[in-house]
């Protein structure tokens, strides 16, 4: 179950141990989250973190297995997240410190930054490999937070990053080691909190508007 802290400005958005796989009760989870974030005063920012092997697993689909008929809400509900993230009027960092598959990537592309593990940390869109294909507003977004040459390689070859790969890619802008991962996550979260919330905003509506726009009108 996913929870909140706070470290100075930076509000910990801390997803769990395990493979913190998403559902609509988790996704409910996750907004009523980012309500007390964004009600807080500035400075603030958001560090979203994991312990574990894994930051994000993607979908649950025993979930999604055993209600066959909320799929669809399911995925409408995601995409209202990403939406919500890539424009929120507090700066966000997700610090990496295990995989970020499929839905749990693209949960991590909505975020500004990214600071990844450096000898684990892998980051995937394996939905080619399992005959899904991505929607054009998740693809749209990740053309617009992923380095042109890296977008075929990430939709097209599914290829997994790990630590400096990553962030040689773009895919991250810090490698840091385990013991480390969290408090580099906060450092860089922290320098980022004093940017003026209306301002970021704005600037964010600007930069992915459309995007956001796709991913609120777009079905499954």
């Amino acid at each position: 179950m996913p929870s909140l802290d706070r470290d100075g400005d930076v509000h910990l958005l801390d997803l769990g141990e395990g493979e913190n796989r998403l559902d609509r009760d988790t996704l409910r989870q996750l907004h009523g989250l980012l309500d007390e974030v964004e009600s807080s005063p500035a400075p603030r920012a958001l560090a979203t973190v994991a312990g574990g092997k894994f930051w994000c697993n993607g979908f649950d689909q025993d979930w999604m297995a055993a209600h066959p008929d909320q799929v669809d809400q399911l995925l409408q509900d995601f995409r209202e997240l990403l939406a919500r993230l890539v424009t929120f009027p507090v700066p966000t960092v997700a610090g990496l410190q295990g995989h970020a598959f499929a839905a749990g990537a693209m949960l991590a592309l909505a975020h500004d930054f990214r600071v990844v593990r450096d000898d684990r940390g892998y980051f995937c869109l394996p939905e080619i490999d399992l005959r899904r294909a991505l929607s054009p507003a998740s693809i749209a977004l990740v053309q617009a937070k992923v380095p042109p040459p890296v977008v075929p390689e990430l939709l097209i070859a599914a290829r997994r990053y790990g630590g400096a790969d990553a962030v040689q890619a773009g895919l991250a802008s810090v490698a840091a080691s385990a013991d480390d991962l969290r408090s580099r996550t906060v450092e860089l979260a922290a320098t980022l909190a004093d940017k003026d919330p209306p301002t970021l905003e704005a600037v964010k509506r600007r930069a992915f508007g459309s995007i956001v726009e796709r991913l609120r009108g777009e079905g499954s």
